[in-house]
């Protein structure tokens, strides 16, 4: 089984209020490229991974005006493509949804979220996704009321031999300092939103821990803007969100595993620089960044399922940029770049067996 992730800028752009894809020459998101650009290169993107499921970060808005699984599903059949039904769970209102887009031939799937329903009063110790976080952020014995601003998208999938397991699918929240006046203000807002990400992230690794202690097979996988060194605030408080999802210094039995979550000199071979998921111009600078942003981490029990990783980077995977058409759709498509798992999820045939 193929299962990817995949961050899809502004991808809502694409679309019309019934769902309808945007066929026009209109600008997209994406810089000098049109939405009619955008849509044939995702197209093109989605046919080439050729996945029974790919969670997508950015979906288009699901609102009393649009919906989100007409506009994937339309999607698909104007590509003709196998992963033809999309499901949802909480919706936002940010316009960026988190979707599942799946080959109905291959697997099931239902919203199936965790934890206690508390709304705006709050839980203390790992609520329902669409509720708030009751946690002291600044030590100061008064505890903070945290949500998402995208609540992680919580599914039950049951594959066609009937083996079950589950899915989390994560946008974390940006750490970026929006409306900062000064330098001041940068790093005043850039430590509280690390703190929030950090309780964010602590309340999804709460969720882990019980999936673990239940022996689900779990696949927890997105966008969670972090990895390995990404900025000076890792260090500043210890670790990073992602650190904190994948159990970085629990016993393995208690970890999640990614091979390009892992840091430390050699973590990454002999590559000259470490991987990246995305890709960003910077105007001051004139020149594109790179960052890893994107991740797909599995429990213990499931790395005897012969898991194989990949990055679809147009310039860091060879047998991609042997293919123009390919590396240039990518280039177009979005500026986050999929990330795929092949393991062999049907070769247990309940939640628990070889875990």
């Amino acid at each position: 089984m193929r299962i990817a992730t995949y961050n899809v800028e502004w991808m809502n752009l694409l679309f019309d209020d019934e769902g309808k894809p945007d066929m026009s020459d209109r600008w997209s998101a994406r810089y000098k490229v049109t939405r009619r650009e955008q849509l044939e290169a995702l197209g093109m993107v989605f046919t080439a991974l050729d996945a029974d499921a790919v969670l997508i970060v950015e979906a288009p808005d699901h609102s009393r005006h649009r919906n989100t699984v007409v506009a994937l599903e339309t999607f698909a059949a104007t590509y003709d493509l196998r992963q033809r039904r999309a499901a949802t769970g909480f919706v936002n209102h940010t316009e960026q949804e988190i979707a599942l887009l799946y080959d109905p031939d291959k697997l099931s799937v239902q919203h199936d979220p965790q934890g206690e329903f508390v709304g705006k009063k709050g839980g203390d110790a790992a609520p329902r996704f669409d509720g708030t976080l009751r946690i002291d952020l600044d030590i100061d014995d008064t505890p903070d009321h945290v949500t998402f601003s995208k609540p992680p998208l919580e599914l039950e999938a049951t594959c066609a031999s009937g083996a079950r397991f589950r899915l989390i699918g994560v946008h974390v929240k940006s750490k970026a300092p929006h409306g900062a006046r000064s330098e001041a203000d940068v790093m005043r807002i850039s430590i509280a939103n690390r703190r929030k990400q950090l309780a964010q992230c602590i309340w999804l690794r709460r969720r882990v821990e019980a999936h673990l202690a239940a022996e689900d097979p779990l696949i927890v996988l997105g966008d969670f803007n972090d990895g390995p060194g990404l900025d000076e605030y890792e260090e500043l408080f210890g670790r990073s969100g992602l650190d904190i999802i994948a159990g970085q210094g629990q016993p393995a039995e208690a970890r999640l595993f990614d091979p390009h979550a892992q840091v430390g000199p050699g973590s990454h071979g002999s590559a000259a620089r470490p991987p990246a998921t995305a890709r960003f111009y910077n105007d001051v600078e004139k020149r594109y960044l790179s960052a890893l942003l994107d991740f797909i981490m599995i429990s213990p029990g499931l790395l005897s399922r012969r898991p194989v990783w990949r990055i679809w980077h147009p310039f860091d995977d060879a047998a991609i940029y042997a293919v123009p058409e390919l590396r240039e759709a990518l280039l177009a498509a979005s500026d986050h770049f999929p990330v795929t798992l092949d393991i062999e999820m049907e070769a247990f045939a309940n939640p628990t067996a070889g875990v």
